[in-house]
C-alpha cells in the first residue's frame, strides 16, 4: 500500500512539475512571440493593437527599413566588437585568476579569496565608479566597456570551484615530468575545464551583448554606442527616434513600434544561434562548478 501511495504521489508531482514548466515556458516565450508577430504584421494591424501572438498579415518592410539605416549597422558592428573582445578578456582574466586561487600553495590564498568575494557585498556605487573610470581614461572609447568589467566575481567563484575539483594527482604527474604552472594550465586545466569555460563564456557574451547602461554612460559618441543603446533610445523615445529613422515611402511605411520589434529580433539572432552549440556544456559546467567544493 505504501508503495502504491508513493507511486501516486510521484505521478502527481511529475504532473504538477510539467504544468508549472509549461506555464513558465509560456510566460517566457510570449514576449518573444509577440515581438516577432509585431515585426511581421501589417501596419494597420499593429496600429489598431489587434496583434496578440501570431502575425496578422505578412511583410518584411520593417526589417528592410531597419537594415537600411547606417546607424543600425554601426551599432551592430560595435556590439559584435565589444562582445568578442570583452568576452576574450573576461575568459583570459577569469581563468588565470581562478587557477591561481584554486591552488593550495598560493601565498595568502584565503585572504585574496576573501577580498575578491567581499566585492559581492560591498561596492562603490555608480558615481564613484564613473569617476574612477573617467580618471583612468576609460571614457568614450572601446576600453571603457570591456576593461572595467573584466572579471565577474560569481563567474570567478564558479570556475575556481570547478578547478579545485580536478584531481591533484593529474597535476602532480605533470610536475614530476618537469612541467611548470603555465604548461599545467594550458595543457591540463584548460582542456578539462571546457564545460565551465563554455558556461561562463556564454554568461559573459550575453552580458556584453545586452549591456546598455554603462555603454550609455561611458560612450557619448553615437558612432561608438552598441546596438542595445540604440534600441533603448528607440524604445524610450518611440516617436522621435523610431520615426526619425524611417525613410519616405508612398506605398508603405512601418510604424516606429514595428521598427523597434524588427531591430530587437535582429539583435537576438546571434545569441539564439550560438546557444544550441554550447548547450551540452552549459548544464554540466554550471552544476559541477556550483556543487563541487
Amino acid at each position: 500500500m505504501a508503495i502504491k501511495d508513493t507511486s501516486i504521489l510521484s505521478r502527481i508531482f511529475s504532473a504538477l512539475n510539467f504544468i508549472i514548466m509549461v506555464i513558465i515556458m509560456a510566460v517566457t516565450l510570449y514576449p518573444l512571440c509577440y515581438t516577432i508577430a509585431i515585426s511581421l504584421s501589417d501596419v494597420t494591424a499593429v496600429t489598431t493593437n489587434s496583434v496578440k501572438i501570431l502575425p496578422k498579415g505578412f511583410n518584411l518592410k520593417a526589417y528592410q527599413y531597419a537594415m537600411e539605416q547606417p546607424i543600425f549597422w554601426i551599432s551592430y558592428r560595435n556590439t559584435i566588437l565589444y562582445t568578442v573582445v570583452g568576452t576574450a578578456i573576461n575568459l583570459i582574466m577569469t581563468l588565470t585568476l581562478a587557477y591561481a586561487i584554486s591552488r593550495r600553495e598560493l601565498l595568502f590564498r584565503k585572504t585574496i579569496t576573501f577580498i575578491i568575494i567581499s566585492t559581492l557585498y560591498f561596492q562603490g556605487g555608480v558615481i564613484s565608479r564613473f569617476i574612477v573610470f573617467k580618471e583612468l581614461g576609460l571614457y568614450n572609447n572601446i576600453w571603457a566597456v570591456v576593461l572595467p568589467f573584466a572579471i565577474t566575481t560569481y563567474n570567478l567563484v564558479v570556475v575556481r570551484t570547478y578547478m579545485q575539483g580536478i584531481p591533484e594527482e593529474i597535476l602532480e604527474s605533470v610536475r614530476i615530468d618537469g612541467g611548470n604552472d603555465l604548461q599545467i594550465f594550458t595543457k591540463i586545466i584548460i582542456p578539462l575545464s571546457k564545460p565551465v569555460i563554455a558556461t561562463i563564456g556564454l554568461f559573459y557574451a550575453v552580458s556584453h551583448w545586452n549591456s546598455y547602461f554603462w555603454p550609455m554612460v561611458l560612450l557619448r559618441d553615437k558612432e561608438l554606442q552598441p546596438l542595445q543603446v540604440l534600441l533603448r533610445d528607440m524604445i524610450t523615445e518611440n516617436n522621435q527616434i523610431g520615426s526619425g529613422m524611417l525613410q519616405t515611402d508612398l506605398i508603405y511605411q512601418p510604424s516606429a513600434e514595428m521598427m523597434i520589434a524588427a531591430s530587437i529580433v535582429i539583435a537576438l539572432i546571434p545569441i539564439l544561434c550560438i546557444y544550441p552549440f554550447i548547450q551540452r556544456y552549459f548544464v554540466k559546467g554550471a552544476m559541477v562548478g556550483a556543487m563541487k567544493g
